[in-house]
């Protein structure tokens, strides 16, 4: 679905965002990109959505290498990849209920299917007695229900919540990170990149571990060549070891 081959970002500054990445994201998947600031997470999001090209290599989506994209085509990628955010972006003079319409109003839809649709998004989300409240009357948690409720309206393939715990208490990330985790049980795609490892640990999914630019991890994939070959390695010096010890035995 998702499949990032060699791919290398670097700015015009000489900063070098990702370096030579390559993994896959299968449909239906629920995958971490973990990482401190500037480890590269947000750059994926951003090559995913076509708000940037890579330096080098290619990044595809659903088989198609996004770099054929034609510009007219970009905003129905981003209904098929849709963006949570770490500050919400929700519109401050727009109750809630008008916040999570606003997708389905762009996307056309009737005001009969855009009621049912955000009804039903705010009860998925637990909201719906704040469906008339504005977002300064929300709490951080609440608001971030809200975005990822938008995020949800016109039913994208994939969500990708970009630190969306980072500016929440431990219990808020909790349900943050459980409703997304509800969200992937009901089949939607979902890439959380976070630095908050107690969502990590308590979700117990895939794994990418990004440092500089580097995947440094990735739970999904085999063990690295190199630690097989330094296993062998041992085992044959252990061999060898136990073969001494033995004949050792032998002529004593």
């Amino acid at each position: 679905m998702i499949v990032f081959t060699n791919v290398t970002k670097q700015f015009p500054t000489g900063q070098v965002a990702l370096d030579d990445v390559s993994f896959e994201v299968e449909p239906g998947e629920f995958v971490f990109l973990v990482g401190e600031s500037g480890a590269g997470k947000t750059t994926i999001m951003r090559l995913l959505t076509k708000e940037m090209s890579p330096t080098q290599g290619v990044v595809s989506f659903l088989q198609k290498n996004l770099a054929e994209l034609k510009k007219h085509a970009i905003p129905y990628l981003r209904r098929e990849v849709s963006v949570v955010f770490q500050d919400y972006k929700l519109l401050p003079d727009r109750t809630v209920e008008e916040n999570i319409r606003l997708p389905l109003e762009i996307a056309g839809k009737t005001a009969a299917e855009m009621k049912q649709r955000v009804d039903d998004l705010l009860d998925l989300v637990g909201l719906a007695e704040k469906k008339l409240h504005f977002p300064v009357q929300l709490s951080g948690g609440e608001a971030q229900r809200v975005s990822i409720a938008r995020a949800l309206a016109i039913g994208p393939k994939v969500v990708f919540a970009d630190e969306p715990t980072g500016n929440l208490d431990h219990e808020s990330s909790l349900i943050i990170g459980k409703l997304l985790h509800k969200i992937h049980e009901l089949g939607t795609t979902v890439i959380m990149a976070t630095h908050n490892m107690d969502v990590v640990r308590a979700l117990k999914k895939r794994e990418i571990h990004l440092h500089k630019g580097k995947i440094v991890k990735d739970t999904k994939k085999k063990e690295h060549p190199h630690h097989k070959e330094e296993k062998v390695e041992h085992t044959q010096t252990d061999k060898k070891e136990e073969k001494k010890e033995e004949d050792h035995g032998k002529a004593i």
